[in-house]
């Protein structure tokens, strides 16, 4: 029987939650005698197509629920879990019958899913996840943004930022499904010194360079809320802490970009502000009211490529409440 791990895209932290997941189910479950994997990203519309959903086990990792009942297996850690109340009271119902109470989990407490998985597997299953600390250590830091510095995080001298980057820029569906399996298997270091990880990394940092110099010609800081827009050079990633990096004194950072699928609004807070958490803007809830969502203190927004305008909208109601909210 075939697991099929569907996982968000693009995402250092979703890799890795599919990679401890395809561990924990091997060594734990051990229903499955194949694994594959499938990437999703949020985008305008839907987010699942069914028919995606394999005939063996189907588990969803660091990503929002889905109430098909072909799905075994679910975990997330995000604000914005539910794409409706309906898919919040499916969950709820599973759990309060016991149906569904060790297949699937959701807390938000949580900085990382892979943090979520890895506790899931060691106190309900007896999963020995020692050997896994570096891996849920940096998929912490990453997803929670909790780099000792703006600097650490743009100059990405760690081999899981240099992955991060690789994994964020990927282009087709082929790339992080092949890194998957390594991920609980190696270190960082030896996952990054695989040859085509090494063929991407040169180019990637050369375009990471030049994606630094674009922000700060089009960065601004105004009433302490950053802004720029580059949706004139189409680019499927770019590391978010660069605005940060470029100034410093910024509280919030909203950036308009575009890639092949999406026009894209990014709503960040500056994980090394001064202010203390009860002064700052809960950002998943913005986002939620444009259909995004996130953690409170970086989310997102999707459109469709042709709807730069109602981003742009977003973007500026978005900068209006956020100046206000910083004084």
């Amino acid at each position: 029987m075939d697991c099929r791990i569907f996982f968000h895209d693009k995402c250092f932290d979703g890799a890795c939650s599919a990679s401890l997941f395809m561990r924990f189910h091997r060594e734990c479950v051990k229903t499955a005698d194949s694994f594959s994997f499938r990437g999703l990203v949020h985008r305008a519309g839907g987010l699942f197509d069914e028919a995606e959903f394999g005939g063996g086990e189907n588990a969803i990792v660091d990503f929002k629920y889905s109430a098909s009942p072909k799905v075994t297996w679910w975990f997330d850690h995000h604000l914005s879990a539910f794409l409706t109340g309906e898919d919040e009271a499916d969950f709820r119902r599973g759990q309060a019958d016991g149906s569904q109470v060790l297949r699937k989990f959701y807390d938000a407490t949580y900085t990382s899913c892979t943090g979520l998985i890895a506790d899931i597997a060691r106190d309900k299953f007896g999963m020995n996840v020692a050997p896994l600390q570096e891996l849920i250590h940096w998929a912490n830091i990453v997803d929670g943004a909790k780099y000792e510095s703006a600097k650490a995080a743009v100059e990405m001298a760690e081999p899981a930022m240099k992955l991060t980057m690789v994994i964020e820029s990927s282009s087709g569906n082929e790339l992080v499904p092949r890194l998957i399996p390594l991920l609980t298997e190696m270190s960082l270091q030896e996952v990054l010194e695989q040859e085509f990880v090494q063929e991407l990394l040169g180019p990637l940092m050369a375009r990471h360079w030049a994606g630094l110099e674009l922000i700060r010609e089009r960065a601004r800081l105004e009433r302490g809320v950053i802004t720029f827009d580059i949706t004139d050079q189409p680019t499927e990633g770019y590391n978010k802490f660069i605005p940060y990096y470029l100034h410093p004194e910024g509280t919030y950072n909203v950036g308009l970009s575009k890639s092949s699928f999406r026009v894209k609004v990014s709503v960040g807070t500056n994980p090394w502000t001064t202010k203390t958490a009860d002064e700052l803007v809960n950002l998943a809830a913005i986002c939620e009211r444009y259909g995004g969502g996130g953690h409170a203190r970086v989310g997102a927004i999707s459109f469709p490529p042709d709807r730069e305008d109602a981003a742009r909208a977003a973007v500026a109601e978005i900068l209006a409440e956020l100046q206000g909210a910083d004084g």
